[in-house]
């Protein structure tokens, strides 16, 4: 809800709060990104050396008081200093609690819980938007950030209560592990040693595809709304995201349950295509029709692909290594949700937004072909239970 809400409202608040250029005041907004991404890269190894349920906690607590800090903060500095904070303190509490979440599901029923899980992305979805435009009506942003600071709270106490499961131990001392090999043989940092141990390289190519897909969907989240207003329907932009929503939420109650009984490829092959469809239908227009059923089409399966990809990746590691993996996992997801609009912003000069719209659906449809090669062509057995 805090990331819908402030993503929503943070670069019309530092334009109207601190005279800021449009560049700058879209800064404001893409920073929290920013600074989740940069998490992301020490996330796992402190997860999986301090703990979950600690590292969580801290991390809301940061989080709580930031939402606070954003009301007397008095120059543009400071809020896009607070923004870079925000989101680290983000970046490290989603991957503790997306890590403790992954844990307490069976490997059997992985990507039906990761479904049942990522419903709570779903409604934030729907609701994060709206109550961003409800709550700064007339210009008045405190109420914003008062209600993300009760969103933080209420998150951090029910986090005071959470009890996660305890990171399983390695087969060998962490200073050992690190520092040495058997036998107390001291290992030489290098920046292979340092990068296995913020990346999970067993997790990449999986993550690559969902990389791919954050990045076609970031033209929806970036663009849509010019998109309508160039054609004189900017409601629509409202009425695709409500659609949106719906679908993700229904996709994510069925979806699962299929992976886990029939394999993945069973679900990801239809996904790519309906996602497809869903973004080039968004070429010819922005009239009603197209609008909800690229709503549907694109909900359905951009909803699909995040919690089917998240289990595939989650199964391919040892539950010691579940705090790296996830912060790998998001990681490329940052990195395509974060460079999507700049890469995009690109092309749309010499396209169009109908022409970028066709070119994403071309290249979901050439994503078929990358997850093909990193899992889909793999012998699938059903995970024991």
């Amino acid at each position: 809800m805090v990331f819908y809400l402030l993503m929503t409202s943070m670069a019309l608040y530092a334009a109207q709060r601190f005279q800021a250029a449009d560049s700058v005041a879209g800064f404001a907004s893409s920073a929290f990104i920013i600074g989740a991404l940069l998490s992301r890269f020490f996330a796992g190894p402190l997860l999986d050396t301090a703990g979950r349920r600690r590292v969580l906690v801290v991390s809301l607590a940061v989080f709580t008081a930031v939402s606070l800090l954003y009301i007397p903060a008095s120059s543009l500095a400071l809020l896009l200093v607070l923004r870079l904070v925000h989101g680290v303190a983000f970046g490290i509490g989603h991957t503790a609690v997306t890590a403790g979440a992954q844990a307490l599901i069976p490997a059997a029923r992985r990507g039906e819980g990761t479904g049942y899980f990522t419903i709570s992305t779903s409604v934030a979805t729907a609701l994060g938007p709206l109550l961003a435009v409800l709550l700064s009506a007339g210009g008045d942003y405190d109420g914003v950030f008062l209600f993300c600071a009760a969103c933080s709270a209420a998150a951090f106490a029910v986090s005071l209560f959470l009890r996660l499961p305890a990171r399983q131990p390695a087969g060998q001392p962490a200073a050992t592990a690190v520092a040495g090999g058997p036998g107390g043989k001291q290992r030489a940092w290098t920046p292979r040693t340092v990068l296995d141990r913020i990346v999970e390289p067993a997790v990449l190519p999986i993550a690559s595809v969902m990389l791919v897909g954050c990045l076609a969907y970031s033209g929806v989240l970036s663009f849509l709304t010019s998109y309508a207003e160039q054609r004189g329907a900017a409601p629509a932009a409202a009425l695709f995201f409500l659609v949106f929503a719906a679908a993700v939420l229904t996709s994510r109650l069925f979806a699962g349950r299929i992976q886990d009984r029939r394999g993945a490829n069973i679900v990801m092959y239809p996904a790519l295509v309906v996602f497809a469809a869903g973004l080039a239908l968004l070429a010819p227009g922005v009239s009603m029709w197209n609008v909800v059923g690229s709503g549907v089409l694109t909900g359905l399966g951009f909803g699909t692909l995040m919690p089917c990809t998240q289990a595939i990746a989650v199964n391919q590691v040892p539950e010691r290594r579940l705090g790296t993996a996830v912060a790998t996992f998001y990681l490329m997801l940052d990195v395509g949700t974060g460079f999507g609009p700049v890469l995009l912003g690109l092309l749309v000069p010499f396209t169009g937004f109908e022409g970028m719209y066709v070119w994403l659906g071309v290249l979901m449809l050439a994503c078929i072909g990358l997850y093909y090669a990193v899992h889909g062509r793999k012998r699938q057995a059903p995970v024991p239970a």
